[in-house]
């Protein structure tokens, strides 16, 4: 599931076990504001937002993708960044590692302007003193025993 900021224009996303209406508004509950306006397709899961006292508005994708300043069309921009990612660098992706792959392209869709290779780095680095991954967690073996 994703979430663009208009304003700031940046990404959140993650994976979430399904797309039931009580896990996708769960999300948008500790993610936007309640005063916000919310962008959506026509997905049954967003149905209820306006009772939780969000503006919202949808396109129905069947119809159209744009109706005025309604669409959806910024985070489909990233779903494709992402999509190229896993098909075309990564190509062979598990399930296990899919919210890092998820996590790295939304650090690169957000970083993505007014800085440069070096930038990234040194942000990326920044971010990572005093975190260990081990080969073990990172294979989702940390509990086995070696023989």
């Amino acid at each position: 599931m994703g979430m663009l900021d208009r304003n700031s224009r940046e990404v959140r996303a993650k994976v979430i076990p399904n797309a039931k209406r009580e896990t996708l508004q769960a999300e948008i509950l500790n993610n936007i504001v309640k005063v916000g306006t919310v962008y959506s397709d026509g997905h049954f899961g967003y149905d209820k937002l306006t009772q939780l006292r969000y503006i919202h508005e949808t396109v129905n994708h069947i119809n159209q993708y744009v109706r005025g300043s309604i669409h959806t069309q910024g985070i489909e921009n990233f779903w494709s960044y992402l999509k190229r990612t896993l098909g075309g660098t990564y190509v062979a992706v598990e399930p296990f590692h899919l919210d890092s792959y998820v996590d790295e392209q939304v650090f690169r869709f957000n970083n993505r302007r007014n800085t440069n290779d070096a930038g990234r780095f040194t942000k990326v680095m920044s971010q990572i003193v005093g975190k260990r991954l081990t080969y073990a967690t990172l294979t989702g073996k940390e509990n086995e025993r070696p023989f």
